[in-house]
């Protein structure tokens, strides 16, 4: 058995799992989030901002030595959307090195919707519920990641410029934001879809799964939660009308509002309108009657590849 730290860097937020692998089966140690918008302001200006990588690694600093005191004996961190992007990402990779003893891995948009499908497509093994194909859906702040497969792997996947924070920075100027900018949101999402489709056929899909934070939230805003439940989200089913009705719900709703929902993360509140508004429109495109919630996602895909991999072990420190 082999005890592995994964490190998931976003644009939003970085996230930490330690876990026992043996064979396919995860046993999780620690799992934490913090948002720390790496991505802020990189879709506008190109690099990331020093206080944003001051923010991520600090929090990277607190998961040092998480990684420490459980005696993870490999570890592997991934970056994906924002600071693909980003012409500054060497000031990130210094700070990782010098924090985690370890580069990170700046991962394609296909690495990173390959790891997510793996490390969601575990549960839903064991789901008999679940029709096949398959399509998963990674909502992140900056992209949104879509694979199409099965219990075999994955048959096609894409990554596609359309993220709660990419967009939310794009075109929410008001709050609650005007009619024109969730068209806005709407139209961009609607395009990216249609790109995505060149390549993955989403309409085949015989289920939508859906992992991070938008999908997760607008699951327990639509379950009427009274506080966020992790074992109650996962692989819970949303329909498309309920979140129909979350995303109107949001969008009409001021900052404050969003804040004080009882499951509302607090880097989410500004985020979570656009989101929830990409989410919409790719259920709308694909046609799907609902959507399943996983908690499980690149995290546990990182986990499981780390755990599989030949390289030596690595001290950090």
């Amino acid at each position: 058995m082999t005890r592995v730290a994964a490190i998931d860097c976003g644009t939003n937020s970085i996230r930490l799992l330690v876990a026992e692998v043996d064979g396919p089966r995860l046993r999780e140690l620690t799992r934490r989030m913090e948002i720390v918008r790496l991505g802020a302001g990189v879709d506008r200006t190109g690099e990331l901002s020093p206080q944003a990588l001051e923010r991520t690694l600090a929090a990277l600093r607190d998961y040092a030595g998480e990684i420490e005191r459980l005696g993870a004996t490999r570890v592997r961190m991934v970056a994906t959307s924002a600071t693909r992007d980003a012409r500054n990402r060497g000031d990130l990779v210094a700070g990782v090195r010098e924090i985690l003893g370890v580069d990170p891995e700046v991962i394609s948009g296909d690495e990173e919707a390959g790891l997510s499908f793996a490390g969601a497509i575990g549960d839903l093994a064991t789901t008999a519920s679940v029709a096949t194909p398959v399509l998963l859906a990674d909502i992140g702040g900056g992209s949104t990641e879509l694979v199409l497969g099965d219990l075999a792997g994955v048959r096609a996947a894409r990554s596609v410029n359309v993220g709660c924070v990419r967009l939310a920075e794009r075109h929410l100027r008001d709050d609650p934001p005007t009619a024109a900018q969730v068209a806005a949101i709407v139209a961009d999402a609607r395009a990216a879809f249609d790109l995505a489709a060149q390549t993955v056929p989403i309409e085949r899909a015989a289920t939508l799964v859906g992992v991070a934070g938008t999908v997760t939230t607008v699951a327990a805003l639509a379950a009427d939660l009274p506080g966020y439940d992790a074992e109650r989200i996962h692989l819970s089913v949303t329909s498309a009308e309920q979140v129909a009705e979350v995303t109107a719900r949001l969008v009409a709703m001021t900052h404050d509002e969003r804040a004080a929902l009882a499951v509302m993360h607090p880097g989410r509140v500004d985020v979570i309108a656009a989101g929830s508004l990409v989410l919409r429109t790719l259920i709308e495109r694909t046609g799907a009657s609902a959507v399943v919630a996983s908690e499980r996602d690149i995290l546990d895909g990182i986990a499981l590849a780390l755990a599989a991999a030949p390289a030596a072990p690595i001290v950090t420190g």
